[in-house]
């Protein structure tokens, strides 16, 4: 039995709006876009470039991070109604293999929890051949707007 949920994707949710959310963000200057809207998951990509390399020209850590909370948070949010927030409270990766200058990476975020204070989601990154590179665990605060 899988431990994912179906996610509740707010009416009107797109890959157009989920993308929208990106400008003036560093969402927008890591070139992480939205690729993939289902059922049951999310994903996105990100190109590892100069902006995402650490000098060793591998992917950086803190950029998967970035990546894994794009997702989870994107998504969360977009499973809320106007009075609700979904804001990061906790996240953690274990970084499993490089990804090189040139690759793209592309995370798949599932939804483990959904209640009325918090959300949980499971994010995987996987370089272009497929193999897992970062495994990341996000909880999400689920706040009154103000």
């Amino acid at each position: 039995m899988s431990t994912y949920r179906h996610i509740p994707w707010r009416p009107g949710v797109t890959l157009e709006r989920l993308n929208s959310f990106a400008k003036d963000t560093m969402v927008e200057t890591l070139d992480i876009v939205f690729t993939e809207l289902a059922t049951d998951h999310v994903k996105a990509r990100m190109p590892v470039t100069a902006k995402t390399v650490q000098p060793r020209r591998i992917l950086h850590g803190g950029a998967s991070v970035v990546l894994a909370e794009t997702i989870g948070s994107v998504a969360a949010n977009a499973c809320l109604d106007d009075e609700h927030s979904a804001v990061g409270q906790e996240i953690n990766a274990n970084h499993l293999r490089p990804v090189k200058e040139g690759d793209v990476v592309t995370g798949v975020g599932r939804l483990v929890h959904a209640g009325a204070r918090s959300q949980i989601w499971h994010i995987e990154l996987f370089d272009s051949a497929e193999q897992l590179t970062c495994v990341s665990r996000l909880t999400m605060a689920v706040v009154k707007r103000r």
